[in-house]
């Protein structure tokens, strides 16, 4: 027996599905004693049917699940046969180390040794993001589905690269009227996949300027397809769509399903159409099924995602699923959460949970009323100051916001006062024109079929532009040996010298025994002389190649390094993110969209007015009012200890079309009616000066000023 399986008897790993008690009755299950009453029904919930965790904002969603999955382990469950579908890759790397930690101690207690003794006996083989399991599988069943093992992944930019060559060639760019852009037409294509909605209606609902292109836009997505498959490429939404349209068959929705006896979704209110579908057929029955999340906290719409997901699971099934709701919080006061009780109580439809918490406190939040944009920053910065000299870290502070454009004005009076900061949102890794010169080689080696990446990688060498590279490419096409062609291929004069490296690169990178991470070396020393030769600041980009080399090692292959990287990508990176020194203080801004599952000590909630909370472009329908309700939510239960939402009675809009430059007068949100305000500490900012009291003065003596006047003229 493996040692991953060291903990299952024999008899549970033939039961399709474990028990959901310990193996051992009479093993005490110490391993649950910190969890609350709600926290352990949650964990010792059978298994024979599906359940919905109702989880509250800070009420342990993530503990609770990684003690039901060691719960699950502990009573005999394969780990091999348990898939954990996250939202990031660090969240599955989190989950998989509490579990492991949990199953550990619980073995050590029973045993009397230490947690060390048994190491990775818990150890998850399936736990991941939908994207990056469904590529795995994808690879696993790829013959089957008429799909090459090799396909690479394209990120957003190349996606949108070849959506545009594909528009180009359909005459479609050269339109009288306006035909969307590619990255439009790359969002429209994603909705329609990720939504499963008809392409008319999305565009009626989402792209209503663009409703006229509805023909003209089937065949560029019908064009868009078939050149992914010409060159053994997918992109984002494939991995989702493709497995989707393999468990459609109900053989291989079978083979998927029976290799999980349980299936658990972090963040389910976050699903979309597509992952709904994909759960469903893999539990049609919903044994072993177990999904987490709160309705209050879907805010995702844009990216496709729907609350109904959440909304509508319990009555998929028959019997109904089973339900538990965890309203204990572990974050906030609780005058923070009767005020956002309060806020999302009004919704129109959720399940009803009303958050409480032990950490009683005598500070309502505050809604402050200030005068215009300036005033706000001025307040918000002078808040901030004065809890930092109340020993309040900068860091333990943030300013969360609708759109990114919200804070420009603070960000002028935190430069103004000196205050470093860091605004989330900014210009990522993955984004940077050398680093992704590096991506692209990579997968051009792993796929050479792979036109985009090709199409970058060659025109990086001197003598080679866009009719050269495409001439390259057109006769790997046609190869049966993509090395043979590459070899024989005349090359400019003036690319000699760099196409002789390129053949040798290949030669090397594209031989089956090509060893990890030495190929990502070989093309790094190939790239440097370019590198050097195209950026004045090659030095400070160097520094982020050494980064990705630090990534790349710490993964098994070429293959799986260019799927996780294109999957979950890291944030900002060097220089070029703004972010100061590790070991120095400063300041969080966010939009609330990047704020979901992060706290702070203090948080400020900046323009509560109509336009821009609710968002003047997202009042169209009751779901697009709904959901900015739970944007004000989400942002509320970021605080831990103080919550101020700061309501500005004015801006200055700039060059309106007939009105030049003027004041607009703005109203408090629609989500902070008059019934909630008595939750809230509401004040105006600054406050006005005191009144004094008239000064006493001495007695002086009657003048008749009338008679002097008149004297004077006699």
């Amino acid at each position: 027996m493996s040692a991953d399986l060291a903990l299952a008897p024999a008899a549970a790993l033939s039961d399709p599905i474990a028990p959901s008690v310990p193996a051992d009755p009479a093993a005490p299950a110490d391993y649950l004693a910190a969890l609350n009453p709600e926290q352990r029904e949650a964990v010792e919930h059978a298994t024979d049917r599906p359940l919905l965790i109702i989880a509250g904002a800070g009420s342990g969603k993530t503990n609770t699940l990684a003690h039901r999955v060691a719960h699950l382990l502990l009573g005999g469950a394969d780990p091999r046969r348990i898939l954990l579908l996250t939202f990031s890759r660090r969240a599955a790397v989190e989950m998989g180390r509490r579990v492991e930690r949990i199953v550990d101690q619980a073995f050590a207690a029973r045993n009397g040794t230490t947690s060390s003794a048994n190491p990775g006996r818990a150890a998850l083989q399936w736990a991941g993001t939908f994207h990056a399991i469904g590529a795995r599988l994808l690879r696993e069943y790829a013959e089957t589905l008429g799909l090459s093992p090799s396909f690479t992944i394209s990120d957003r930019g190349d996606s949108a690269d070849l959506m545009n060559v594909v528009r180009h060639d359909l005459g479609l760019s050269a339109q009288n009227a306006r035909f969307p852009r590619k990255e439009t037409c790359l969002a429209i294509y994603s909705r329609v996949v990720n939504t499963q909605l008809p392409l008319e209606e999305v565009l009626q609902r989402q792209f209503p300027r663009y409703a006229m292109w509805v023909d003209a836009l089937r065949a560029l997505f019908a064009g868009y397809v078939e050149a992914k498959q010409k060159q053994q490429v997918l992109d984002y939404d494939d991995l989702l769509l493709y497995w989707a349209q393999a468990l459609a068959e109900p053989a291989l929705a079978r083979d998927m399903g029976e290799r999980f006896d349980h299936v658990l979704v972090d963040e389910y209110q976050d699903t979309n159409a597509l992952q709904a579908a994909v759960l469903l057929s893999l539990k049609p029955d919903g044994r072993g099924l177990t999904v987490v999340g709160d309705d209050a906290q879907s805010i995702y719409a844009f990216r496709g995602a729907t609350v109904r997901n959440i909304l509508d699971f319990p009555h998929r099934f028959s019997p109904p699923a089973g339900q538990v709701t965890l309203s204990r919080n572990y974050r906030s006061t609780q005058p923070i959460l009767a005020a956002a009780n309060a806020v999302i109580g009004l919704a129109a439809e959720r399940f009803t949970k009303d958050l409480w918490s032990d950490r009683a406190s005598a500070e309502k939040p505050g809604v402050v009323v200030v005068g215009d944009e300036t005033e706000q920053a001025r307040f918000v910065v002078e808040r901030i100051l004065a809890r930092r000299e109340e020993g309040l870290a900068l860091m333990a502070q943030a300013v969360l916001f609708r759109a990114a454009d919200h804070s420009a004005q603070l960000e002028l009076e935190l430069v103004r006062r000196n205050i470093p900061f860091v605004k989330f949102g900014g210009l990522k890794f993955l984004e940077s024109t050398h680093v992704k010169d590096m991506l692209a080689a990579l997968r051009w080696l792993e796929n050479p079929r792979d036109r985009m990446a090709g199409f970058r990688t060659l025109q990086l060498m001197p003598g080679v532009g866009p009719k050269t590279a495409a001439r390259v490419l057109d006769g790997l096409e046609l190869a049966s040996d993509p090395l043979f062609a590459l070899e024989s291929f005349e090359a400019p004069p003036a690319a000699a010298e760099a196409w002789a490296e390129l053949v040798a690169l290949a030669r090397e990178a594209m031989a089956p025994a090509a060893a990890w991470p030495v190929d990502f070396e070989r093309v790094l020393r190939w790239y440097e002389p370019h590198l050097e030769r195209l950026h004045d600041d090659a030095a400070a980009r160097a520094a982020d190649l050494q980064q990705l080399a630090r990534i790349a090692a710490t993964y098994g292959s070429r293959e799986r390094f260019l799927t996780e990287l294109t999957l979950d990508p890291p944030d900002a990176s060097s220089d070029e993110s703004g972010v100061p020194l590790r070991d120095e203080d400063y300041l969080i801004l966010s939009t609330i969209h990047s704020a979901k599952g992060q706290e702070w000590k203090a948080v400020y909630v900046l323009n509560a007015v109509d336009g821009c909370l609710p968002s003047d472009l997202a009042t169209g329908t009751t779901e697009e009012i709904e959901e900015e309700r739970r944007l004000l939510y989400v942002a509320m239960t970021r605080a831990r200890d103080h919550l101020d939402i700061v309501v500005p009675q004015r801006f200055y809009v700039h060059q309106q079309p007939g009105m030049g430059d003027r004041h607009v007068y703005a109203s408090r949100t629609r989500f902070l009616p008059n019934r909630v305000m008595p939750h809230f500490h509401s004040r105006a900012w600054p406050p006005p000066p005191p009144v004094d009291a008239a000064p006493q003065r001495a007695s002086l003596p009657a003048v008749d000023l009338a008679a002097r006047m008149r004297n004077m003229w006699r």
